[in-house]
């Protein structure tokens, strides 16, 4: 049986509302029956960018809510406008989804710097590969928001090899982004998805000649 993980105080711990605890218990109940356990504590900063890597199956979505409710914080994440749409919307923002209409591409990081920086306190997921089958690099989009919204970024992860996932180490964006690449490289090398052979290689897109 693994141990429980206890909430650490932050700006982002949630109250103890009915609601929180249902959502805990919920979270200990699936981790349980996984045979998993979270870890990390999340800083004492009110907007950050959340990595969620590696990403390559369906199921992260699910584990990442799970980790983010046991450790008694609240984690919003990006999702295509028409996902809101219907019956399943409701379900979509109860777990922290934030619509974003991927019809105006040029502007897709602005919608999602303009969300953080009209928040109080925001923990906004993205994951870099963007899909869950293997691509050849990672998309910089969540580096851009970090830097439009001027907050760090602090790297989440799930680790299928181990079976842990939390929070790791803060990373302050400074333009320089081979630099700061390389960093994420080193956190992230040793962390296994689900689907190894899906995970995408933390490198940027390839120079375009000409």
């Amino acid at each position: 049986m693994i141990a429980q993980s206890q909430p650490l105080h932050s700006l982002h711990t949630l109250p103890s509302t009915p609601m929180v605890r249902l959502k805990r218990r919920i979270a200990q109940a699936w981790l349980r029956a996984h045979g998993w356990r979270a870890a990390g504590q999340v800083p004492d900063i009110p907007r950050m960018v959340l990595i969620a890597a590696p990403h390559t199956t369906n199921w992260d979505l699910a584990f990442m809510l799970a980790i983010a409710w046991d450790l008694g914080f609240e984690v919003k994440w990006i999702g295509k406008h028409t996902l809101f749409q219907g019956p399943m919307g409701p379900l979509m923002r109860w777990t922290g989804g934030l619509p974003i209409d991927r019809r105006k591409r040029a502007n897709q990081v602005e919608q999602a710097a303009a969300a953080i920086r009209g928040a109080d306190r925001i923990l906004l997921a993205i994951a870099p590969e963007g899909t869950r089958s293997r691509v050849g690099h990672w998309k910089s989009g969540f580096y851009h928001i970090a830097l439009a919204a001027k907050v760090p970024i602090l790297c989440g992860y799930l680790d299928y090899g181990n079976k842990v996932g939390g929070l790791g180490p803060l990373i302050e964006p400074t333009g320089d982004i081979d630099a700061d690449f390389a960093k994420l490289r080193a956190f992230y090398g040793p962390i296994q998805g689900k689907f190894p052979q899906n995970t995408g290689p933390i490198e940027l897109a390839p120079k375009k000649v000409g």
